[in-house]
């Protein structure tokens, strides 16, 4: 299967997964089409899969293939008319004392101690079906989802006097940059971290004079998905075409 004519895409195939549990939806399989060899996709040939949807865990560049559904929308955010709301300016402010430092990636124990606390206070659900996991696979399978990439990606930490508080990999591509994943301290009940740093890298975005924030997917009747929404204006990847997708309220 040939995804693109591009002379750095023909040596690529691709494969769809057997069917595995949805992580978004319940009671759902979920497949997906996943490029190999993974040495081939490098930051080059990442430019062109992303701009058709596909995304980066780890080694793995994939997308959805679903049978029986087609959920999993790619989103992006048009960064030159993005205007900040009233409540995302005020998130942006009582986040502005945290300071951001960029960095390669890599692990870092203080790192995978935040992320293996958010896990839990995210995902315990997740995490009590995979209790037989010990904490060497827990660890493992952080490095393997976060610390390695053969593009060009960067984590960054921010912290508040000195204390880690969020963390961020982010892949830089030729027309924007990716979210590929964030955690943070969940302690601060009253904390607004998460749409902080969805503005903190709009901003970042920005000053590398980029066009757009890639936000992954986004799933129309997904709770953990509804925040992408509120970045506005937002586009959509249908049928191969970048179109507009409006809040919820304006359809």
């Amino acid at each position: 299967m040939t995804l693109a004519s591009e002379s750095s895409l023909q040596k690529l195939q691709f494969y769809v997964t057997t069917a595995y549990a949805c992580g978004y939806l319940p009671n759902k399989l979920a497949q997906s089409l996943v490029a190999i060899p993974q040495d081939l996709v490098d930051t080059n040939v990442y430019n062109n899969l992303i701009q058709q949807g596909f995304r980066r865990s780890g080694m793995f560049v994939y997308r959805p293939n679903c049978e029986t559904c087609n959920a999993c929308i790619s989103v992006r955010v048009i960064l030159k008319e993005f205007v900040s709301s009233r409540s995302q300016k005020r998130a942006y402010k009582q986040h502005k004392n945290l300071t951001a430092n960029v960095m390669p990636v890599t692990f870092r124990p203080e790192h995978y101690d935040l992320y293996a606390k958010y896990q839990l206070a995210r995902h315990a659900d997740d995490i009590i079906k995979a209790e037989s996991k010990t904490e060497v696979d827990e660890v493992e399978q952080y490095r393997t989802f976060l610390c390695q990439s053969n593009v060009e990606s960067v984590m960054v930490e921010f912290r508040q006097n000195q204390q880690l508080k969020m963390v961020s990999v982010i892949d830089i591509v030729r027309d924007g940059i990716s979210a590929v994943y964030t955690f943070y301290d969940t302690d601060d009940h009253k904390a607004s971290l998460g749409t902080y740093n969805v503005l903190w890298q709009i901003e970042w975005a920005r000053s590398l004079q980029l066009p757009f924030l890639y936000l992954g997917y986004w799933i129309e009747h997904s709770q953990k998905m509804a925040y992408k929404e509120k970045f506005q204006p937002l586009q959509k990847l249908l049928d191969g075409e970048w179109l507009p997708l409006m809040p919820a309220q304006s359809q």
